[in-house]
């Protein structure tokens, strides 16, 4: 029997680079999957049901809330976003590692529901190097890129809930400094 993969809930500010590290984390574990969350938006351009979302209706999204269908699930600018069980569990029983990149809130839901979970918190080097990354990205107006840097200094209140942070001061070093996280714990 295979053993029960680790579920890593993995968490940052906007702008902090947890995007591009996901992406060497995929590229260098054949292990690690990354969890798809439900959502009630409509799909962007490019955008594929069962790929970056399952895209529900709101209806099917309470219908999922009713039968305990979900591992977090939380409200955003009118839209529900959350985690679906059944994929997560399955992959996890199959032995895969599984990262579930969520917002704080979502997080504090998980740690509650599912204590055994491995977290990781990616930090910026400073909140002046956030507001450069936000403003280099180009796409924001200087009143959005404040709301963000507000958000990320409310989320790092919460860094001492996480087992783990991570300084995305060099995205390589910040990748392997995960990945060795990963593998200290499965080497237990």
């Amino acid at each position: 029997m295979k053993n029960k993969g680790l579920l890593i809930v993995y968490t940052g500010a906007s702008g902090v680079g947890k995007g591009t590290i996901m992406k060497k984390l995929l590229a260098s574990d054949p292990n690690l999957r990354l969890s798809i969350s439900a959502t009630t938006r409509a799909p962007r351009a490019g955008e594929q049901d069962g790929r970056e979302y399952y895209f529900v209706t709101h209806e099917r999204f309470d219908e999922l809330i009713a039968n305990d269908g979900f591992l977090e699930h939380a409200e955003y600018v009118g839209n529900k976003y959350g985690t679906p069980k059944e994929p997560l569990f399955r992959m996890l029983d199959e032995g895969l590692d599984v990262m579930l990149e969520i917002e704080v809130k979502g997080f504090l839901q998980v740690k509650r529901a599912y204590p055994e979970c491995v977290s990781i918190f990616i930090a910026p080097p400073s909140f002046e190097e956030l507001r450069l990354r936000l403003e280099g990205r180009g796409t924001e107006s200087p009143e959005v890129i404040e709301e963000r840097l507000r958000t990320a200094r409310k989320e790092h209140e919460y860094e001492s809930e996480f087992d783990y942070i991570v300084i995305n001061d060099d995205v390589d070093r910040a990748a392997a400094e995960v990945l060795s996280i990963i593998s200290d714990i499965k080497s237990k």
